[in-house]
């Protein structure tokens, strides 16, 4: 147990709220192999981290358009359609966090995400409005994770020690760049590693949760 960490800081994205493309496309293009290709060479993971590096979903889907004017319906459809590539929350990490906010732990958050989407997901889950004293969102700050600075806006911003704060992310890389900048870190593959994750650390108390 670290007691020098009092603070949480949460990814968003399959950490707290599901997100997948595949959610979508497979009721637009049930072949999978199709699918594939098309997320693979279309609306690629590259072209979709630059509307999370600032990119408006207009000029996104105008220009991929251009490049590929047979496919402008299913282009449009990742950003017209976006909620239905979120199906809900990740089952059971909310709670967790109501457990911490509950406790008076100061929650922050550090995303990967576009402005415009998160401005609709906070309308759609409205705990990701209330439940943080602030929140990194990489849009806004032109930062990408795992970019250290973007971890640093952080610290900088609220006046932060990296070693008080404990981070939690579904992506290993963004993991290893936090602990390099100084956070305790735990790459998010389930509810219950990380509960027990949090109870190490003196975070939760054992046999708090439910």
């Amino acid at each position: 147990m670290n007691n020098s960490i009092t603070t949480v800081v949460f990814d968003i994205g399959n950490v707290l709220i599901e997100w997948n493309p595949e959610h979508l496309y497979e009721k637009l293009i049930p072949d999978a192999h199709e699918r594939r290709l098309f997320l693979e060479t279309v609306c690629t993971a590259e072209w979709n981290l630059q509307q999370d590096l600032g990119r408006t979903w207009e000029d996104a889907v105008r220009s991929l358009s251009a490049e590929y004017p047979d496919k402008q319906e299913l282009i449009a459809a990742y950003s017209e359609r976006w909620h239905e590539m979120v199906p809900g929350e990740v089952p059971g990490v909310k709670s967790l966090l109501l457990d911490l906010k509950s406790r008076g732990t100061p929650l922050y958050a550090v995303t990967n995400f576009s402005s415009e989407k998160f401005v609709e997901a906070q309308a759609r889950f409205p705990f990701l409005k209330s439940s943080f004293l602030d929140i990194v969102v990489s849009a806004e700050e032109r930062l990408l994770k795992p970019d250290p600075q973007i971890y640093r806006v952080l610290f900088e911003r609220n006046d932060l020690a990296p070693e008080a704060c404990f981070f939690i992310d579904d992506s290993a890389a963004n993991v290893d760049a936090a602990r390099s900048v100084g956070m305790a870190a735990h790459h998010f593959q389930s509810v219950d590693a990380l509960e027990d994750d949090l109870k190490r650390h003196g975070l939760l108390l054992p046999g708090n949760t439910g």
